[in-house]
């Protein structure tokens, strides 16, 4: 029978009889170590491996939710003026002669400001003087004559028609000269509009008209300036409907419960400036519309703030806080404990055992860095205010506890 030779095999070596044989041998026994060695590594890489460490605790900050009686204050967007703003009119055409001020500099009431040439004036008043004269003579003639005729009327000397032409005449006479005396008054009047006097105490701004031009007539100057008063300051404000009736029951309830809020919280207004500074003087409401202004659907309102430096000008864009309403034992939480998702609101609890608990709240209005709380949190709960991107649901953590004071911007921070 012959013999198969398989691939891989010592018959593949082409040595017969016992030289093949001794050869084979020496491949097995060389084989073998490379083999076990092998198996072993397959072994050793297959086998069953120990579990991975677990990750510790993620190390987050938290805050405790309290419970305290907080103003809710709502910010409206106002406009300053003067509290008195006058302006200052050409009541007189005429040429500007003299310009009696330092623009931008304080006056006070009665100073000249402004002289109109006078002369066309004073024309007027001689004429209306002459007038006066002539009419006087007219008069003094009409009453002479009515003298002399009068006791010849009674003695029937003259007939009832002279007597009651001279009466006319007399009559006519001396409203004429009433009409004359009136236009003298006229011409003074206007030659005293020739010179311009401040008409408050304040502030008077850059003038419209300089020395030469003409004024008093369109399109002539006729608004030569204004003179405005800054101290107190008032702001021009306006509130939609909503935050109107807010703030209307806010100061019903306070004139009710008389003294039951302190003087700062009756106080109310706070003007916030434009560089985000609170003006250091409270305000108080001066003056508001009759109605809800049905375009705009707001309500104006003015108030006035004390400004003795005269550091807040007319004209400045400006913010009013005022109090819209209380709310006593209201929650609070950090704004920054809050996330948002698709209108939904949540915060991180910390359980008693470090296992964060993702829930659910309903919120009220901010209360500076911080925000009422309506449901979800009780006072005294531990909010997570860090790692709130990392934080899974039943994730343990490593809570550091602060306190809601030092999480307050300080003064000057800009926060």
């Amino acid at each position: 029978m012959t013999r198969t030779t398989h691939p891989g095999r010592c018959d593949r070596i082409g040595i017969a009889g016992a030289w093949r044989n001794a050869i084979c041998t020496l491949i097995r026994t060389l084989r073998a170590p490379a083999c076990a060695l092998a198996a072993t590594l397959v072994v050793a890489a297959c086998g069953p491996q120990g579990e991975p460490p677990a990750p510790p605790p993620l190390a987050i900050g938290v805050v405790e939710a309290v419970q305290r009686d907080v103003p809710v204050t709502i910010e409206l967007v106002g406009q300053t003026r003067g509290s008195v703003d006058i302006p200052i009119r050409a009541r007189v055409q005429g040429f500007l002669e003299s310009m009696d001020f330092v623009e931008g500099g304080d006056v006070e009431a009665g100073q000249q400001l402004y002289t109109i040439d006078p002369r066309p004036f004073e024309a007027k008043v001689v004429e209306a003087r002459g007038r006066v004269a002539e009419a006087t003579t007219l008069l003094a003639k009409s009453k002479a004559d009515l003298d002399r005729i009068r006791p010849l009327a009674e003695m029937r000397a003259v007939s009832e028609q002279d007597l009651d032409a001279s009466v006319a005449q007399y009559e006519a006479a001396l409203g004429n000269l009433q009409a004359a005396e009136a236009q003298l008054d006229q011409a003074r009047i206007e030659l005293s509009y020739t010179v311009i006097e401040s008409p408050i105490d304040g502030r008077i701004g850059i003038s419209a008209a300089k020395v030469g031009e003409f004024v008093g007539l369109e399109p002539n100057p006729v608004v030569l300036n204004y003179v405005s008063q800054a101290d107190p300051i008032r702001v021009r404000f306006s509130i939609n409907e909503r935050d109107y009736l807010r703030l209307a029951r806010q100061v019903a309830d306070l004139r009710s419960a008389g003294g039951d809020r302190s003087p700062e919280d009756r106080q109310g207004l706070v003007l916030i400036l434009a560089d985000g500074t609170e003006h250091p003087y409270p305000g108080t409401v001066v003056a508001y519309d009759a109605a809800i202004n049905p375009t705009t659907g707001t309500f104006t309102i003015e108030a006035d703030f004390p400004n003795p430096g005269g550091i807040v000008l007319a004209g400045q864009f400006a913010r009013v806080r005022a109090v819209a309403e209380y709310r006593d034992g209201a929650v609070l939480v950090p704004q920054r404990a809050v996330t948002e998702l698709q209108g939904i609101f949540r915060v991180f609890v910390i359980d008693d055992d470090n296992t964060a608990k993702l829930r659910t709240v309903e919120l009220g209005p901010s209360i500076g860095n911080l925000r009422i709380v309506e449901s979800g949190v009780e006072a005294g709960e531990r909010v997570a205010i860090e790692g709130l991107l990392r934080l899974t649901n039943d994730a343990p953590v490593d809570p550091t506890l602060t306190t809601l004071d030092a999480l307050a911007p300080k003064p000057g921070s800009g926060d």
